[in-house]
């Protein structure tokens, strides 16, 4: 965006128009008090709620309004993962400029934080959120470490076909206090390379706790106890399946590391508890 000085066209330092394509950027400029520079966001962002009041709608998550970004006169465009790939190349060949992250770990999490406050003029306030963000993850892995015994955690992205959670989940189990029982599908950044072919893996895992985020439904606990076999598995039979809502869990950005951690750190303690009774 230009601005005259002393009669001289100059361009501001920070952008000034951000259209926000998914919730993680949006959430994370309303925590900073940037929220003035956003003049669009996703229409799947629910966090935080004012946000859905105060700035238009203008994409979902692998298609956007691109007529309307543009009626918006951007100067800055933020998207996430090669899935909004198509989005950013006609926003580019529109002449904005465009930042595609691609984040998938608690450590990206708390990086994208900071990059993101730098180029918005933030940098500060940006560090001190992401140090916030530090020291709650560090309470809560030294209260996970008090445990006497660790539960094994099986986390359901989605459910036909069985779909295990990804990186930064796996990553908040351990650190809420429990071990996932396929952490070596959590390294695969897409979806279709997290596919159970055969749900008796996860009878054979025996987890102490299932986790369902079914993205853009409810969880039904009740369902998953009814598959066939599953009522030989642990959580099944005392009935340890629960809900975390995918906003608090399956966006990588600030409400997984706060919110997310901690309702699965509660459901962990809770378990651990009921061991020592």
């Amino acid at each position: 965006m230009e601005r005259v000085t002393d009669d001289l066209p100059t361009i501001d330092r920070y952008p000034q128009r951000i259209v926000c394509l998914t919730e993680e950027p949006t959430e994370v400029l309303y925590a900073l008090g940037e929220q003035d520079r956003i003049v669009g966001i996703s229409g799947f962002t629910v966090r935080p709620p004012k946000a859905r009041k105060e700035k238009p709608k203008v994409s979902a998550f692998t298609s956007a309004k691109i007529d309307e970004i543009l009626k918006l006169q951007p100067d800055f465009v933020i998207g996430f993962s090669d899935i909004q790939a198509d989005i950013a190349r006609e926003l580019i060949k529109a002449g904005v400029e465009v930042w595609i992250s691609n984040h998938r770990s608690v450590d990206g999490i708390l990086g994208y934080i900071r990059r993101l406050g730098a180029m918005a003029g933030a940098a500060e306030k940006a560090e001190a959120y992401a140090q916030r963000a530090e020291r709650h993850i560090a309470a809560i892995e030294a209260a996970a470490s008090k445990f006497s015994r660790r539960p094994k955690v099986y986390f359901e992205e989605w459910d036909d076909p069985l779909i295990t959670g990804i990186r930064w989940v796996a990553e908040l189990v351990r650190l809420a206090g429990g071990d996932d029982v396929f952490p070596q599908m959590a390294g695969e950044s897409l979806a279709k390379h997290r596919i159970l072919a055969d749900p008796g893996e996860v009878v054979q895992q025996a987890p102490d706790i299932i986790l369902g985020s079914w993205c853009g439904k409810r969880f039904r606990p009740e369902k998953v106890a009814a598959r066939e076999g599953w009522d030989a598995i642990p959580a099944v039979r005392h009935g340890d399946l629960y809900e975390i809502k995918s906003p608090i869990i399956l966006q990588p950005g600030p409400a997984a590391l706060f919110d997310g951690l901690e309702a699965m750190h509660k459901i962990f303690a809770e378990w651990e508890s009921r061991q020592k009774g």
